[in-house]
This record gives structure tokens, sequence and C-alpha cells, in this order.
């Protein structure tokens, strides 16, 4: 297995021309251009990756389009997740503009949402996850996932953490665009560091909201 060298730059390059060119034409035309630039480049990133963050998969290339009305064949960004538990984990993703870092969970079961809400709703696994989130906003991240506009029926509407218990999946990610350490061997330690950043959050949700 060849040692990861950074992310290059015609990594972001590949989808820029993807966001123009997005047939089976072009992506058979260029899928050496994908699996050197982009695939390989990952595969190597997250095999060095693994004995601190656990196993990860890269996500298909192609969409999904029985149920959309836009048929672009391909996805316009390369996704990859890292996960100790499903759902629960880790997020890199690879785009024109650049890379996203970010971690949390994002599909949740009712039983999950019931686990989640009761854990914020709880004096000292609440406060612990407000002091994470806070912790990581405060380190840049957005956080994120998809939230009620109100506060969900059976919890007080002036709540101390009513923003926390509206939400029904919780992630946090930042983006970092094209820095000139991501074509370099330095790219792991800077993405591994960040993700260090949201190992409380990912922690937690493991234990308190995991499916």
């Amino acid at each position: 297995m060849s040692t990861f060298e950074g992310i290059p730059t015609a990594a972001f390059r590949f989808y820029a021309e993807l966001e123009e060119n997005n047939n089976r034409e072009w992506w058979l035309e260029h899928k050496a251009m994908y699996d050197a630039e982009v695939k390989e480049p990952l595969v190597g990133l997250l095999a060095e990756l693994e004995p601190q963050f656990g196993p990860a998969k890269i996500f298909r290339p192609n969409r999904d389009v029985r149920f959309s009305q836009d048929k672009s064949p391909y996805k316009t960004a390369q996704g990859a997740f890292a996960a100790g538990q499903e759902g629960v984990g880790f997020y890199l993703q690879i785009s024109a503009d650049g890379l996203l870092i970010g971690g949390g969970y994002h599909s949740h079961t009712p039983a999950q949402l019931a686990r989640f809400r009761a854990a914020v709703d709880a004096p000292d696994s609440g406060l612990e996850l407000q002091g994470i989130v806070d912790a990581v906003a405060a380190a840049g991240f957005a956080v994120e996932g998809e939230k009620l506009k109100t506060v969900p029926r059976g919890f007080d509407k002036e709540h101390p953490r009513a923003e926390l218990l509206k939400h029904k999946s919780l992630s946090a990610s930042v983006e970092v665009g094209q820095p000139e350490w991501l074509s370099t061997p330095a790219a792991k330690d800077e993405i591994a560091d960040r993700w260090e950043v949201l190992r409380p959050l990912v922690e937690w949700v493991g234990e308190h909201a995991a499916p």
C-alpha cells in the first residue's frame, strides 16, 4: 500500500470540471483521473487514520436518481465516513470548494431520538453536551443537524438546552478550503487534529444516542 502524500489539487479541479460535465461520457473519459487524484489518496489517508479513528468507507460516486428530479448521474463531492458505531463518526468531503471536515450523526430512529432527548434533558449528560457543543463552536466548527422549529412536545419551551432539544441529528463541520498543507503528507495530522476536536461530540453521541 502506498504512503499517503496528500490530496492533490487535481482532485478539486476534477470536481470543478465535473460540475460542468455531469454525464456518463465525461466520467468514463476521466475515470482514471478520479481513481488517481481522488480515490487513491483518500484510501491512503483513511488507512493511516484508521488506528486512531476506526475503519472508514468511501461513498459511491454515483447519485441515486430514482426519486430525484435532478438526473445528474454523479455526486459533485466525494465523501468518506469513519464510524465506530453505525451512523456515528467522523466525516471528510472533497469538492470543487476544497476539503470539509466533520463529525457527529445524521440518521436517527424514533428510539434513538428519544434517547438523545432524554440525555439532553438530564442535567449531567445535558450539561456535558452543552459544554462540548460550545467548545466545538469556539474552535471554529459550525454546529449543524436536522432541527425542529420548536422545542419538542413534552419539554419546557424555556428549557435551558432548548436549542439542543430541537435537534433530530447533531453534527459539526468546518470548511478548510485548499490550504497549502492539503497537498502534503501533513494533511493527515491536520485532519486528525480537527477530528480530535470533534471526538468528544462523537463519543457523547455514541454513548447516549447511537442506534
